[in-house]
């Protein structure tokens, strides 16, 4: 098959990439040039930027079977590009995210559960009050463009090698490092991530597949809780970190509750249904998932191999000096929720 893909040089595009290229398909990417560029020397590249018109218009006189679009994030992005391919692309695939549900007070959210709104549509400023509902009028608008052609994908978290956001990674580094560890929470807390070369090469199958509707991509395919995660992440890098549970409240009034990444607290009212978000209907259509293990593996050895100026340790979690902190002021509180 003939694939544009819209990004493809740096993480879920980069695997897609690969996933595609390993199935023998004939890619062209096109992307600004400024991430990776010349990364796949067995890909046509086109140098552009999908915000210029003049930049779109390389795109004339061409047909793929189906376009990727893994870098839409702007309602007026997305549609432009969609009715530019109108006539030159048969499928469009777009990579949304279950961030464009309304919330999560229900559980069991499926792929027809509500939306998010915005009261003005027209916005391009990215916040975490924005990011969903602007990907849920995105969804709207390639599906105006090209009715019944298109492919809705609403992953969850993506972790894996060349995750630069290091939400997962954090998680098996820090175990890695020994010692005694701050744990949020409590241990049967749910965890949800999905691998992205599971992501990758499942959304390949169903360009193959010439698939079409909206999925619902997270995982893993069982209830994984925090506890569970963290006991992996130990056996898999051999270390003997002590891992101190400490009591969320006490975490809130430490001013350190929203610092802890890909885990979200049990007492926030619109996040109570996260945890049941319903992939079956992806399941059902090949979506498979490998184990935790390989993740947590596959993610030490590229992280260990990028460059330390790659890393962002100074944003991600708690630095250890912090964490050690909040460890003696729980124990000196006598392992009590609120601080004395």
């Amino acid at each position: 098959m003939k694939i544009l893909v819209v990004g493809g040089t740096q993480f879920l595009g980069r695997h897609i990439v690969t996933a595609a290229l390993a199935k023998g398909h004939e890619l062209t990417l096109f992307h600004r040039g400024q991430t990776n560029p010349g990364l796949f020397a067995q890909a046509e590249e086109i140098t552009g930027d999908r915000n210029q018109a003049a930049d779109l218009a390389l795109l004339e006189g061409r047909h793929w079977d189906v376009v990727i679009d893994v870098c839409g994030y702007f309602p007026r992005q997305v549609r432009t590009l969609a009715h530019q391919l109108t006539g030159s692309v048969d499928r469009y695939v777009f990579i949304s995210s279950i961030s464009a549900y309304r919330d999560f007070k229900a559980p069991n959210q499926a792929e027809d559960s509500s939306l998010g709104e915005l009261e003005d549509e027209t916005t391009e400023t990215m916040t975490n009050e924005t990011y969903g509902p602007l990907k849920a009028v995105c969804e709207r608008e390639v599906e105006s463009a090209m009715p019944g052609r298109v492919l809705i994908i609403r992953p969850g978290i993506i972790c894996g090698p060349f995750d630069h956001s290091d939400r997962f990674t954090y998680w098996p580094h820090r175990v890695a490092q020994g010692g005694e560890m701050l744990a949020p929470g409590q241990p049967d807390h749910p965890l949800l991530y999905i691998d992205v070369r599971d992501l990758a090469e499942w959304t390949i199958r169903q360009v193959e597949a010439r698939q079409t509707g909206i999925y619902n991509t997270y995982g893993p395919d069982y209830r994984l809780t925090m506890g569970q995660f963290l006991e992996e992440c130990r056996r898999v890098t051999g270390s003997q970190t002590e891992f101190q549970w400490v009591d969320e409240a006490f975490l809130k009034e430490a001013g350190v509750l929203e610092g802890i990444p890909l885990w979200w607290p049990a007492t926030e009212p619109n996040l109570a249904g996260l945890s049941s978000v319903r992939s079956d209907k992806a399941i059902a259509a090949g979506l498979t998932y490998r184990p935790l293990a390989e993740t947590i593996q596959d993610t030490l050895t590229w992280e260990a191999a990028r460059p330390a100026d790659q890393t962002h340790w100074e944003r991600i979690g708690l630095n250890l000096q912090k964490e050690q902190q909040i460890l003696q002021q729980w124990k000196e509180n006598g392992g009590n929720p609120g601080l004395k």
